[in-house]
């Protein structure tokens, strides 16, 4: 099944208020899903953070691969590619149908993905259906409430010993010399991006994974991390 061609979910009134111009408008999409644009976006750590993502995947990935949203920037055909290698099958899902239209014209035509217009608050899959989970710069887009439903469905479909790899914002140390005049930026244009200033993703899992400090790695100065959780 593959539900990028038509809406079957509603798009949370959060995104539509706050994140329109940026998901959600065509014009949007085709601005922003450039490399330049979004490694310009992330301060040149594009494809370092993308390349730790990965890495953290597997190089051949079998069995069944979940990424929670889409993302700009071709990290999808990358995995895509390793999905293939691998044997398994790779479903994308999100809220956005626009979204999942934009990343299938970046997928080779015989790519083993689904695509899935799909709320990740509220995963419509059985439990335990996948041997790992991507989220990539999703979390400081979210509201609390969604944020915590989406952490739960993830924990809820991978299968236990799989891996869930998480890549978003963070507080960056204090000697970052933009740290003290991004924030108010974040603020203004990411409402919800400066909880994970103040709170360790882990204040949002389930318990018990709630209660483990998982590996973790920071890249720039701390503005980003990685955290690799094992189900």
């Amino acid at each position: 099944m593959d539900s990028a061609k038509a809406p079957v979910v509603s798009i949370p009134s959060y995104l539509e208020k706050h994140y329109w111009w940026a998901y959600i408008h065509p014009n949007a999409i085709r601005f922003f899903d450039h490399q330049p644009i979004i490694n310009f976006i992330l301060w040149g750590n594009y494809a370092k953070l993308r390349n730790a993502a990965l890495a953290e995947m597997g190089d051949a990935l079998p069995g069944q691969t979940l990424q929670v949203a889409c993302a700009y920037g071709d990290l999808t055909p990358h995995l895509a590619d390793r999905v293939a290698s691998g044997g398994g099958r790779l479903d994308v899902i999100d809220i956005v149908p626009a979204q999942l239209r934009n990343v299938r014209r970046k997928l080779k035509a015989d790519a083993p993905v689904r695509l899935l217009n799909m709320d990740s608050a509220d995963l419509n899959f059985p439990d335990a259906s996948y041997d790992r989970a991507i989220v990539y710069l999703l979390f400081h887009e979210q509201p609390v409430e969604h944020r915590e439903k989406t952490l739960a469905e993830i924990f809820r479909v991978v299968k236990p010993g799989g891996k869930v790899v998480i890549v978003d914002y963070a507080k960056p140390d204090w000697w970052h010399p933009w740290r003290y005049w991004f924030k108010p930026v974040l603020g203004l244009l990411e409402p919800f991006a400066l909880d994970l200033w103040n709170h360790k993703l882990t204040t949002w899992m389930p318990a018990p994974w709630s209660k483990t400090e998982w590996p973790r790695k920071s890249y720039f100065g701390g503005l980003y991390q990685k955290i690799v959780v094992t189900r």
